[in-house]
């Protein structure tokens, strides 16, 4: 096998993976809800319901696509698409696990591309998807979606700016803006002699900010004020159906899958295993996944556990508090590191 076949084998199974973990997301958010609020979820399709992400997919094939009167036809076309294109571009960097194999000499890495500058390539790419919402909500031609829209910029804006300054610490910390290699740097000495030196001990009110920064950068509840039902009907994507309103989905689902390996690779050492430096690629590829999924059962959770806060609340708390939180932790940061 060329290392061109390995690595187009490699981009075939990551995103697909991603797709179908979207898929399966949507499935355990209906799961978990269902059990948090003592009730069943769909058990119907397929052995204790694993087939309801399949039949939603048909559903959404075959349902009436409405057009609304008076909007721009293209960007309202082009809108779920770079809503959900990002987050996936955004999965290439991301370092599942360490050296699977090497052929002729080319090590063939656990993620799509090892950029050096795999920090800045993802949370450039990242940031694209809520122009997305912005254009779906002006397209629409509709108050509520456009209001959604501009709720959803301005809270990009104000979490972004301290998601980067948290990064910029974990950067300074490690001496690299390769995602590989600051998940390796977590695992190069231990803390007390026995604990892993993971940045969720040596920064964690970086981690607790950053953790916070995902659930407003993927317009997730208690933060879902572009599409809150309470005020804005469905927010920016109240006009949209079938396959596109399904695309809307499918991008935030591989936001959050995104932010979860993005938060596992920062603060918890990537594919690392505690207590075994040496694990085969495999083990360090399943120690990935389940801390991932331990964050994304945190997404699900939070939404189903606390109230929403109020818009003026949410951007209060980005300018007043997180970025000035954020500025103090670097300022720290580079001090420790500077004596």
């Amino acid at each position: 096998m060329t290392v061109l076949l390995a690595t187009l084998l490699k981009v075939l199974v990551i995103f697909g993976c991603l797709i179908s973990a979207a898929g399966i997301s949507t499935l355990a958010e209906r799961k978990i809800s269902a059990w948090i609020q003592l009730r069943r979820g769909p058990n119907r399709v397929g052995p204790f319901g694993l087939l309801q992400p399949l039949a939603d997919g048909i559903k959404f094939m075959f349902k009436e696509e409405f057009v609304p009167p008076g909007k721009s036809r293209f960007l309202f076309i082009l809108a779920p698409a770079l809503a959900a294109v990002p987050a996936m571009m955004s999965v290439a960097v991301i370092p599942f696990t360490g050296r699977i194999a090497e052929i002729d000499g080319t090590p063939i890495l656990g993620s799509v591309a090892d950029l050096d500058m795999g920090a800045i390539f993802i949370m450039a790419v990242s940031g694209l998807g809520v122009y997305g919402i912005i254009l779906g909500g002006w397209a629409s031609n509709s108050k509520y979606p456009l209001l959604g829209g501009l709720r959803a910029a301005a809270q990009m804006i104000s979490y972004e700016l301290s998601m980067i300054l948290i990064i910029l610490a974990i950067v300074a910390m490690s001496g690299t803006l390769n995602l590989r290699e600051i998940a390796d740097a977590q695992n190069d000495h231990t803390l007390l002699g026995f604990l892993p030196a993971w940045n969720v001990f040596l920064q964690p009110l970086a981690f607790v900010l950053f953790v916070i920064c995902t659930f407003a950068e993927t317009n997730r509840h208690p933060f879902d004020f572009a599409e809150c039902e309470s005020e804005l009907v469905g927010g920016f994507h109240t006009e949209y159906s079938s396959m596109k309103f399904a695309l809307f989905f499918i991008g935030e689902y591989c936001a959050m899958i995104v932010m979860a390996c993005l938060t596992t690779t920062l603060f918890l050492g990537g594919a690392s295993v505690p207590f075994w430096a040496e694990a085969p690629w495999f083990i360090g590829l399943g120690s990935f996944v389940f801390k991932a999924a331990a964050f994304m059962f945190l997404f699900i959770w939070v939404r189903w556990s606390l109230p929403r806060f109020r818009y003026d609340q949410l951007m209060a708390l980005g300018w007043k508090v997180f970025l000035p939180l954020a500025i103090t932790n670097i300022f720290i940061t580079g001090l420790v590191l500077a004596l």
